[in-house]
């Protein structure tokens, strides 16, 4: 195998071996803390511009197969493991994770001190970092410095879909999706609930998402600064001033609270993992929930909001994990519902959902 090379901004360096893409490639470096489920996590697109580093010490082991991608390709930039594996159980219905990644460009690297690398992003946080099959160079250093920051950067146009398409004909409510790099378990949830489900680019004008006639709108996942992101916070303005329905996962969760005017910020490692336990306020329930955000909204705001709710804590840092509208039936929760990989706790938060549209359909709010 090949030498491969990782170095982070703030001068941290190691040296591995290379599986998957060769060549140099430049991210933000941040951690995954889950035990199973590394090809949903590869494939979801709010990894977009991300090195991974994955703190199980052994990944590979069971391939990765179709019905488990959340994207038709992986999207992370890179990967950082302690040991990958080049067997895999499962032969026939999937394929060598090595050679899946090579397959789509994306570069990795084994033999690192993952322990020693995550622990020193948690006290450092999350920065600019490059992975390189290339010895390292005084002018990889100045490229890695010159990168940009993951903060102020729009990313959604980069993996949202290029056209409409529909998901569920005959299904019962019809929702319009607004795609910031969604992931198709989101989709199957809601058509496992009767939906039908229009999925719209990140920059579809408001006047287009009205001629579908939605009865319900979701704002989805994604990746980059929700601060950068003004057409998509305009929309949710609109879709909020509609007063029908509305639901936002991770990214849309932040965009309907800059919409409400309630700020965000970016986290210093953000949260990552399929454990994270979250209390929902309303009820004293607690959910062991999947997350994976680099930026959350900020919690003063959100509590002096005259028209807003705090509706779901997380426990390990107490930041915002979901709000509700007290008047509006418009709703968002930091954390992912539809998990994949990880618990089912919170797949209720689609049941809502579709109630919400349910009421409107027989009790439409004026606009």
């Amino acid at each position: 195998m090949k030498k491969a090379y990782l170095l982070l901004a703030d001068g941290w360096q190691a040296e591995g071996l290379s599986f998957g893409a060769e060549g140099t490639f430049f991210g933000e470096i941040v951690f995954h803390t889950a035990l199973t489920g590394y090809p949903e996590i590869f494939t979801d697109p709010s990894y977009w511009e991300q090195i991974l580093v994955m703190t199980l010490p052994h990944i590979g082991n069971y391939g990765t197969a179709a019905e488990e991608w959340q994207h038709e390709k992986p999207t992370i930039r890179g990967l950082v493991v302690r040991e990958i594996s080049h067997f895999f159980s499962r032969a026939g219905k999937a394929v060598g994770l090595p050679e899946y990644l090579k397959m789509h460009g994306v570069p990795g690297i084994a033999g690192i001190d993952t322990r020693a690398l995550v622990r020193h992003v948690r006290q450092k946080g999350a920065q600019n970092a490059v992975l390189t099959t290339e010895p390292p160079s005084a002018d990889l250093w100045e490229a890695l410095k010159a990168h940009p920051s993951m903060a102020g950067q729009e990313l959604a146009s980069q993996v949202t879909t290029p056209k409409p398409y529909f998901v569920g004909e005959g299904g019962t409510y019809r929702i319009a999706l607004l795609d910031f790099g969604v992931k198709k378990a989101i989709i199957d949830h809601l058509t496992q609930r009767g939906a039908y489900v229009g999925v719209f680019p990140a920059h579809t004008p408001w006047k287009e998402l009205q001629a579908f006639e939605p009865e319900g709108f979701l704002l989805s996942n994604g990746p980059g600064d929700p601060a950068a992101m003004p057409y998509a916070i305009e929309t949710a303005r609109a879709i909020i001033h509609s007063r029908k329905p509305a639901l936002g996962i991770c990214l849309g969760h932040q965009l309907l609270s800059l919409a409400l005017h309630v700020p965000t910020y970016k986290l210093l490692y953000g949260h990552r993992g399929s454990n994270h336990p979250v209390k929902d306020l309303r009820t004293g329930r607690l959910y062991i929930t999947s997350q994976n955000h680099g930026f959350a909204i900020e919690k003063e705001a959100l509590l002096n909001h005259p028209d807003l709710l705090l509706t779901h804590l997380n426990l390990n840092d107490h930041t915002v994990e979901g709000f509700m509208h007290k008047h509006l039936p418009v709703q968002g929760v930091q954390y992912h519902p539809e998990a994949c990989p990880g618990p089912h706790d919170s797949h209720e938060i689609f049941d809502e959902f579709i109630a919400k549209v349910r009421d409107y359909q027989t009790h439409p709010l004026p606009s």
